[in-house]
């Protein structure tokens, strides 16, 4: 029986209260606060535009379209990562590749994205979308992605499902500095919840008004967006065929009372990253390393074992700490290795990196709510696991 998660939400009773107080309230679905929260989360990270949903998954897919990926368009994407960073591409008839990982950092590496870039331009097949995946919370290195997209023409979706409160020089994850938009994720286990959620964060107010319509059916009952010339006040009109992603004032109330704790979240998840760093720097493992300029979220604790230095391999430890009670989890199998990608064509070799990755990697527990004293259970865990 696992008796400490990977990962856990952290509900205070001024988040409980906030949600009761909507429904209390005249509005349960598309009420004031869901605008109330797009304001602060782009205001937070220095965003013209949010826009929110339902998922992040949601927002992936609908900045897609807004982005004008299409069948016979392509997407590329990280392999380590959660399937909804490609699948998004799917949704729109578009084709999906990979560029294998940074050793260092588990992020989309930035030098094989060139050089695959540099075949792509050889075989005429650019990618329209590019999407780099802020991995456990550790920033991208965009400006260096930002700076290939101007030579090669690709637009750039940010997936920073891990990383709202992570920043990169100083400057927060979700401004859009470095790309065209920035996506987050309010899943229970992120940095902060909504139950589910997700937002889409721009600077382009066509970007914005594109994806609002596809969140809602695609329908504005905004006189000023009408293509009628004189609407009637009772009117509302479908400009294009959208969806029913929208965020609701319930999932909003949490989302704004849990934002006034964003910094307290990520400075505790970085204590608990210390401690475990601290621990573990002599047992034979890969720890995370921060790049500098970097401030991660520290949505995940993953470490990678060591194999020739030990006795057991990585099945055998990840089952054993299960078996004591110790929640971990494998974030990430590569995407392209699960079933559905494999009858796609894909096959193991494309990522090396990501492969080695995936047969080392385990994550640890790690959330707010993650006393001292059950880090410590953690890490003496998983020393007599190695060890023994």
């Amino acid at each position: 029986m696992i008796s400490i998660p990977y990962g856990r939400q952290d509900i205070s009773d001024e988040d409980i209260n906030a949600v009761v107080d909507v429904l209390r309230s005249n509005y349960l679905t598309q009420g004031p606060l869901v605008g109330s929260f797009e304001t602060a989360v782009s205001t937070s990270c220095g965003a013209n535009h949010a826009v929110a949903f339902n998922s992040a998954t949601s927002a992936l897919h609908a900045a897609c379209l807004a982005l004008g990926l299409k069948e016979g368009d392509t997407l590329w994407t990280s392999p380590n990562t959660f399937v909804a960073s490609a699948n998004c591409g799917l949704y729109c008839g578009a084709n999906v590749d990979f560029v294998d990982i940074d050793p260092r950092t588990w992020n989309i590496c930035v030098a094989a994205l060139e050089l695959k870039l540099i075949e792509a331009k050889r075989s005429g097949v650019i990618p329209k979308i590019v999407v780099p995946v802020h991995f456990a919370g550790q920033p991208t290195e965009q400006e260096k992605i930002y700076e290939l997209s101007r030579q090669y023409g690709f637009k750039i979706l940010e997936d920073a499902s891990h990383s709202i409160g992570s920043s990169r020089n100083g400057e927060s994850i979700g401004n859009c500095r470095w790309s065209d938009i920035t996506i987050f994720s309010f899943h229970p286990v992120k940095i902060l919840t909504t139950g589910e959620g997700g937002m889409a964060l721009c600077n382009d107010q066509a970007l914005a008004e594109h994806m609002r319509l596809l969140c809602s059916h695609g329908i504005t009952r905004e006189a000023k967006l009408m293509r009628s010339p004189d609407p009637a006040p009772w009117q509302y009109e479908q400009q294009m065929l959208g969806f029913n992603y929208r965020m609701t004032d319930i999932q909003a109330a949490l989302g704004l009372s849990q934002l006034t704790r964003l910094k307290t979240f990520v400075e505790r998840r970085n204590n608990l990253a210390h401690q475990y760093i601290q621990a573990l720097v002599d047992l034979p493992l890969q720890l995370p390393v921060t790049l500098s300029g970097n401030y991660s979220a520290y949505h995940l604790f993953v470490v990678r074992i060591k194999q020739a230095a030990l006795a057991k391999n990585h099945r055998e430890i990840f089952q054993e700490l299960r078996h004591r009670g110790i929640g971990v989890n494998l974030h990430y199998m590569p995407v392209y290795l699960q079933p559905y990608y494999r009858e796609l064509g894909f096959a193991p070799g494309l990522c090396p990196e990501a492969e080695r990755y995936a047969n080392e990697a385990i994550t640890l527990p790690l959330y707010p709510g993650l006393t001292n004293e059950q880090l410590l259970r953690v890490t003496q865990t998983l020393r007599e696991v190695l060890t023994q």
